[in-house]
């Protein structure tokens, strides 16, 4: 059966992850693989986490199945933390939310649902994107379009093309859209331009399909939720990814969901019958465990102040690093301007180089970012920025 199957290259960002490892030099940088780390260079587990933890384990007394649709205090709790109080779908039941194997799990049943609705539409995905969204959603035998949207040696937004090309798009097609801290370049729509997208949208009759991956560490997790919440109450149909691997560091506990908004109450039990048959068919059900810790916090009043406090510290500091970085390419005589860095939000920027120079600065100088020159700022530490910096000046002197 497997004589004929040839070995494939390892995923890009796993493959960094295994040279980063392999590297000797006590000086190595790590500015690929998208996890928070701290000023000491680790991925810690939060304060809130680790409580909410034990008291979940003090009163465990069963490991049973929690259902295709997981833990519904959970969903209820993810739906108001993203769409808001009084949000009009949900006053008019017309939400469906599942909890996911991650955001990879809710993209993934996401994209199942549009193929079984409406095998024949478009999926538009932006160009640059997450390097995940392709094959996440393309897998599914969707046919996936890319729309212009940043320019990496320039730094900016191409918005006037982004809305050229959905111009032409077909009624009905998908626009996958990254609610807040855009991956990988750090560049997010303003206010204006969400509400000329919207108009967009509708007058089109496009359906979003937006990604919220790291709510909190662009502006704060209200902020962070208003494109979505304003989409959400003005077009009939949408999809939403959500996960808590970033904001609340649950990486391994794969925690995510996928809200539906639907244009009646009908057609979103119908939905909700598709996205429980479709998540059976592919896992089961989800894992358990990144749910009731998030539920708990969501729950408890001081582990929800807790995470506040400590989501906040988080998006400060990949902040207060953006801040610094840039100053130190100043002072290390870089060429060029790298102001962009302190403009854009959490955790990705594209430094803006050649493949062959991000290859430089692995192979001379140990630091590691993806082939596309995408940094993570967490990565980014007082300790290790001025050595940073002259690194990224001496290769842009090449």
């Amino acid at each position: 059966m497997f004589q004929q199957l040839k070995g494939l290259d390892p995923d890009p960002i796993l493959g960094l992850m295994a040279k980063f490892r392999a590297d000797p030099h006590p000086q190595k940088v790590d500015l690929g693989v998208g996890v928070y780390r701290d000023p000491s260079g680790n991925t810690p587990v939060l304060e809130c986490v680790t409580r909410a933890e034990q008291t979940i384990l003090a009163g465990q007394t069963t490991k049973t199945y929690i259902g295709p649709a997981g833990r519904a205090e959970f969903n209820d709790a993810v739906t108001q933390l993203v769409l808001g109080p009084g949000h009009p779908a949900v006053r008019d039941r017309r939400t469906v939310t599942v909890q996911t194997p991650g955001g990879c799990g809710a993209l993934r049943v996401g994209a199942e649902l549009i193929r079984a609705a409406a095998a024949g539409v478009r999926v538009h995905v932006s160009d640059p994107t997450w390097s995940n969204h392709v094959p996440l959603l393309g897998s599914s035998g969707l046919r996936l379009e890319r729309y212009p949207y940043y320019e990496p040696a320039s730094h900016r937004l191409r918005f006037a093309e982004m809305l050229a090309q959905l111009e032409h798009a077909s009624a009905g097609d998908v626009v996958l859209l990254h609610a807040c801290c855009h991956n990988p370049t750090g560049a997010d729509l303003d206010p204006q331009q969400w509400e000329t997208l919207i108009g967009l949208v509708q007058r089109r009759n496009l359906v979003p399909f937006l990604d919220l991956a790291y709510q909190g560490l662009s502006e704060g997790l209200g902020a962070d939720a208003a494109a979505v919440r304003r989409i959400g109450a003005a077009v009939p149909e949408m999809l939403l990814a959500v996960s808590f691997s970033k904001n609340l560091g649950l990486y391994r506990e794969r925690t995510g969901a996928l809200i539906c908004i639907a244009e009646t109450a009908g057609r979103a039990d119908a939905i909700r019958s598709q996205v429980l048959q479709i998540g059976r068919s592919m896992y089961s059900m989800p894992p358990d465990h990144g749910a009731a810790i998030a539920a708990r916090i969501f729950a408890d009043p001081a582990l929800t102040s807790s995470w506040h406090r400590e989501l906040e510290q988080m998006r400060a500091r990949i902040d207060g690093m953006r801040v610094l970085l840039a100053g130190q390419l100043k002072t290390a005589r870089a060429e060029g301007d790298f102001d962009f860095l302190s403009r854009q939000h959490g955790m990705f920027s594209l430094l803006g180089v050649s493949g062959q120079q991000v290859a430089l600065l692995r192979e001379r100088h140990h630091v590691y970012m993806t082939s596309d020159s995408r940094m993570n700022m967490a990565g980014i530490s007082p300790e290790n920025v001025g050595y940073v910096a002259d690194a990224i000046a001496a290769v842009l002197r090449c």
